[in-house]
């Protein structure tokens, strides 16, 4: 029988806290777990291995033991390992433990596959190694999965996906295709997101464990901004360039809004930075998509560039009757 050095086998040194020999076995379990490595038969020895280090110096019992046992086969060899090493001193007692099956968590297991435990492709039932049955006890099974290793069901995990949406997209409503490992899904965007919304896609998310719901996905909304208008909660802005005359003798001009061209009556005598609040014409409510906030549009004088020398002499005289010089 070959001595095992487990703490080589995780990685780890003998000094190793806790918490380091859990997280080295939680990386070496993910690499090799046989789900991930189907029909790998090198991949589901090297699971078992890892399986069996961790379950030999996880626990303190357990770990005490095989330290000294250690310590002992390092001395026996250091005198140079003549004669067969006295494995029966380290023999479990019939009462020392007998059949026992470790059965990893549901938490372990989201923690380390992200919530997928599926227990088609590899059953865990073999038993570990004579070295470790020879000093821990027989019968020890690593067991995972299914309902058989007394595992309770566990709704999935939930996922996160960031998606950029336009502000037309956002008026408008859109889909987008996610991916999410190897399923693809059509995803509805509802009309009225905003930065930072988030959107809900119930049983989209990571597979459930033992036979427990999916869990959720979910998008998280980035709205990206727009040449025209900006947002300001379910209403819209939007700077209105006016020509000067228009802006003086009154007059309609026209409007852009996402759901088309409107009509705007403009007063005479408009000054720059007027605002005119086109109630509906905003962007639709999230919660009431059937509701709408408003448009503002804020006025912006734009002076002609081509005035002739007649019109501007008709300027200047305007100017001086009435005090302007």
């Amino acid at each position: 029988m070959d001595f095992k050095d487990y703490y080589e086998i995780l990685g780890v040194s003998p000094d190793a806290e806790d918490k380091t020999i859990k997280k080295a076995y939680q990386k070496l379990a993910k690499k090799y777990h046989p789900d991930v490595n189907p029909g790998d038969k090198s991949a589901e020895a090297k699971f078992k291995e890892v399986s069996e280090a961790y379950q030999a110096i996880s626990d303190p019992e357990k770990r005490r033991k095989y330290d000294e046992l250690k310590q002992d086969y390092q001395q026996w060899q250091k005198r140079g390992g003549r004669g067969d090493f006295d494995w029966g001193r380290w023999q479990a007692h019939p009462g020392d433990g007998g059949h026992q099956t470790y059965t990893m968590s549901p938490e372990e297991f989201a923690e380390m596959f992200g919530g997928s435990a599926r227990s088609g492709g590899f059953d865990g039932a073999d038993s570990f190694s004579d070295f470790f049955s020879t000093l821990f006890g027989g019968g020890q099974s690593f067991g995972f999965g299914g309902s058989s290793t007394g595992v309770r069901s566990r709704a999935g995990q939930n996922l996160d996906v960031d998606v950029q949406v336009t502000l037309e997209e956002a008026y408008n409503g859109t889909k987008r295709v996610i991916r999410t490992g190897e399923k693809q899904i059509e995803a509805k965007i509802p009309k009225g997101v905003r930065m930072g919304s988030k959107v809900r896609l119930a049983g989209q998310g990571g597979p459930g464990i033992a036979g427990g719901p999916a869990g959720n996905l979910y998008l998280n909304i980035t709205v990206s901004g727009d040449p025209r208008f900006s947002r300001d909660g379910d209403d819209l802005k939007i700077i209105l360039p006016v020509d000067f005359y228009k802006a003086i003798l009154g007059g309609e001009v026209r409007v852009p809004t996402f759901g088309g061209e409107v009509l705007l009556k403009i007063p005479p005598l408009s000054q720059s930075g007027k605002k005119f609040r086109l109630k509906g014409k905003g962007m639709p409510k999230l919660e009431q998509p059937r509701q709408y906030g408003a448009l503002l549009a804020e006025l912006s004088i734009v002076l002609p560039d081509n005035l002739n020398p007649q019109e501007l002499a008709a300027l200047r005289e305007l100017a001086q009757k009435r005090g302007i010089t």
